[in-house]
Parts: C-alpha cells; structure tokens; sequence
C-alpha cells in the first residue's frame, strides 16, 4: 500500500499528493499529518514549524500554506487531529545535505492525537503523555523498581575541559531563565549548572571539536529538560520566548 492508498482508505484528500504533507477528511471533519520518527520524542511529534515554510534552497514549500490551514481546522473549526508513523529516508539528498524529505517507509494506522503549539512549531501527542501527580496515584496501585537489569547504550564522552571553558566564558547563570544554583541554594548550589550542547552529541554521532563558547550553553536542570522534550530540539531563544524573557 503506498502513502496515497492508505490516506485515500481512510476518505484523506488534499490538494496536490507529490508535494502535500497533510491531509483532511471534511466529511468526518478530521486531519491527517505523517509524524516523523526524526522528529518524534516519547508520545510528542513535531508535525509542523514555521521553518519548514522555505526549503534548504531558500524557496517556499508548496505544502506548507496548506498543512498551516489543516492546523487552522484542528485549532479554530474543532477537526480532529490523526497521524501516522513515517521514517525518514536521506536517498534523495546530495552531499552538501540539500534535498527533499523522503518517505522510507510508513505505518498505516491513524492515532487520536491532541495539537499543542510550543515555540514557532506545533506538536502532536497522546493524551497518556500527561505524568500522574503523586496524589492521583491510588494508594492500592504498586508499582515494582529496584530489579537489576542489563542496558547496552551508545555512549557519546564529554569533554570537561570544554565545559570549563563554557562556564568560564558565560558564568554560572541559566542562559534560558537566569537561575543562578549559589543564589538560591546558598553554598549546596555553588558551581553547579548543567552545560547544553545546541547541535546535540547523538546528531553528530562521531568525534568532533567542540567550540565551548558557541558550541555550548549553561543553562540549568529545568529549562535543560523543556529544551529536550522535543525533537529537534528547542533553541535556547525559543525557550526565552516561551519564558518571556
């Protein structure tokens, strides 16, 4: 089943199927969008950015306008919003990295998803992304840890003289919100601030030389996890922005 038959299967339509990203059903008023596993972390896609409304090329998508008015019927008209799991395929880019998204392979099968807007791009997620506050756990429930176990990774070292370096050069105050651990927490929090990498290690995914002034930003335990809920994730002025800072 190609991408085309299985949205036609489900009554999708759209206004170009070469170059069109999402997809509607008016009849049953819901919205279509692929979610790619790139930009997928935990139950949250990013199925929409503001950036995406130029190609590498610096010329507009043409499905750009018409995925921003799909997205309009799911925030303002009451449509649903579904998607579907797609891979990302880099066959069709050229060395320099220019090229067009290509499908490498998709599951057909729609999800219930809400949309939620966060910086200049719009996400999709499960409601069970929403975490149980300690006092919404039934005492009854048990939940078992502490069970040893064996988990292979893919370790990526960091450098702690390029964190020196960071730290040096920017201080010891979140670059995102301005927390300083000493002020808050007194002498316990003294030196202590995470250090993000904006292009991030796994990405690179081989050794590199890391410049401590541009390659790396303090910022601090809270804002450091907002800026990896999502993927891509969110630059540190877009965290300022949602922080209004």
């Amino acid at each position: 089943m190609t991408r085309r038959e299985f949205v036609e299967s489900v009554g999708g339509t759209c206004s170009n199927w070469q170059w069109s990203w999402s997809f509607v059903n008016h009849a049953e008023r819901f919205v279509i969008f692929g979610a790619w596993d790139r930009n997928t972390t935990g139950r949250r896609s990013m199925i929409l950015s503001e950036g995406w409304m130029t190609n590498n090329r610096g010329r507009k998508n043409p499905g750009y306008q018409q995925s921003r008015d799909h997205v309009r019927l799911v925030e303002e008209e009451g449509y649903a919003l579904k998607t579907f799991p797609m891979e990302y395929s880099d066959a069709r880019k050229s060395e320099d990295g220019i090229g067009p998204a290509t499908i490498g392979g998709f599951t057909p099968k729609l999800s219930d998803r809400t949309i939620t807007k966060i910086g200049n791009a719009w996400y999709a997620s499960d409601n069970a992304d929403d975490v149980q506050l300690a006092e919404e756990i039934e005492i009854s429930e048990r939940y078992p840890e502490g069970a040893r176990t064996t988990i292979s990774i893919n370790a990526f070292e960091r450098s702690a003289k390029a964190r020196k370096a960071c730290v040096r050069h920017h201080g010891l105050n979140c670059t995102a919100c301005g927390c300083n651990f000493k002020s808050v927490y007194g002498p316990l929090g003294e030196d202590f601030i995470h250090v993000h990498h904006i292009i991030p290690i796994v990405s690179v995914g081989e050794e590199y030389q890391v410049n401590p002034v541009k390659d790396l930003m303090p910022v601090c335990p809270n804002c450091h996890a907002m800026i990896h809920r999502v993927n891509p994730p969110l630059t540190i002025e877009q965290l300022r922005r949602i922080l209004g800072k």
